[in-house]
């Protein structure tokens, strides 16, 4: 293409904007195609006992690519298939258990249609997203799904944009309705993202980044308050629980109480822990997720908090160990 002078005032905003608002009219035009099809493809997809496997070439190809992520990590297990690799070996990916979702603006994909045979003789169900009832790949299918728009937003009218945004929506109004069906949790779609900050929120607990054992920072009530700061220091989490001899939570003593102390002009070297230790002290369970945690401990404007099961000390979690974890 050569090259050609912008014209003088072309207004790209308004050209951005003209593209919303035919896009905007398309997606209204779907409502009416959500019907009774759109149950039938959705049954068929819950009760499947193998995969969904979508196809698409193209434009259509790169919308099928995201409808199988959007199913696989909402609790309906898909992949995509490259219809033209499909031809040459790929096909033994798909199982008769399985469901094929097959798109096409046009239902006339040469790709496609040549896979329809051997999907019939391994009697695979098909569900065909076109814009044309009337199509090759619609009267193949098992069900059709039509998803059609008035124009599209390229003013040739042939780079596919209304329609591939239709087809987007409809894959995830299919995604979505099987979601609700399954009764899908925050925790199950966590599941499927273990490596994201949406993993670490949803999945982390308490228990997972606690310090416990021998890193707990804990002194008796008999301890003096000299004892307790060396443990503050030795345990470097700027804290100590007080507790019994069966680790029984009786109080705990912060570097923000240690401040309190400095104030009162309280003798050092002769007063106990005891004394000045902040009675029970707030606790977290150690099943409790470590986000749910986090916003205790920003609410009470606390930087460690400790973990019990009751009354008895098993740990204790920081704000950095929250950090360190991803959580935050």
């Amino acid at each position: 293409m050569t090259h050609i002078m912008l014209e003088p005032g072309f207004d790209f905003q308004q050209a951005g904007k003209e593209v919303l608002d035919i896009e905007r009219q398309g997606l209204e035009q779907l409502d009416q195609y959500i019907n009774d099809d759109f149950t039938r493809a959705c049954e068929m997809m819950f009760y499947c006992q193998g995969k969904v496997v979508v196809m698409g070439m193209g434009k259509s190809g790169h919308i099928g690519k995201k409808m199988a992520a959007t199913f696989a990590s909402t609790g309906t297990p898909a992949f995509f298939v490259h219809p033209a690799e499909a031809s040459h070996g790929d096909l033994g990916m798909v199982s008769t258990s399985d469901i094929v979702i097959a798109i096409s603006n046009s239902g006339e994909s040469n790709e496609i249609l040549a896979l329809i045979p051997v999907l019939k003789r391994l009697k695979v169900a098909l569900i065909c997203i076109t814009s044309r009832p009337e199509s090759s790949m619609a009267r193949a299918a098992d069900i059709h799904l039509c998803v059609k728009v008035p124009h599209e937003a390229c003013p040739l009218g042939l780079a596919p944009t209304t329609s591939t945004t239709a087809t987007l929506v409809m894959g995830d109004a299919l995604a979505v309705a099987l979601l609700k069906a399954r009764g899908f949790t925050a925790e199950d779609f966590a599941l499927s993202h273990p490596g994201g900050a949406l993993g670490r929120k949803l999945l982390l607990r308490v228990s997972d980044i606690m310090h416990s054992g021998d890193e707990i920072p804990h002194v008796t009530q008999e301890a003096s308050l000299r004892d307790a700061l060396l443990e503050i220091t030795r345990k470097n989490l700027g804290m100590t629980a007080i507790v019994d001899d069966l680790m029984h939570i009786q109080g705990i003593f912060t570097d923000g109480d240690l401040r309190r102390v400095f104030d009162m002009g309280i003798d050092f070297q002769n007063a106990s822990i005891a004394s000045v230790m902040t009675p029970g002290g707030i606790r977290v369970r150690p099943n409790m997720l470590a986000v749910d945690a986090l916003n205790l401990m920003q609410s009470k404007h606390i930087t460690a908090v400790m973990v019990a099961d009751g009354d008895q000390l098993i740990g204790i979690v920081h704000m950095h160990d929250m950090l360190r974890a991803g959580v935050v």
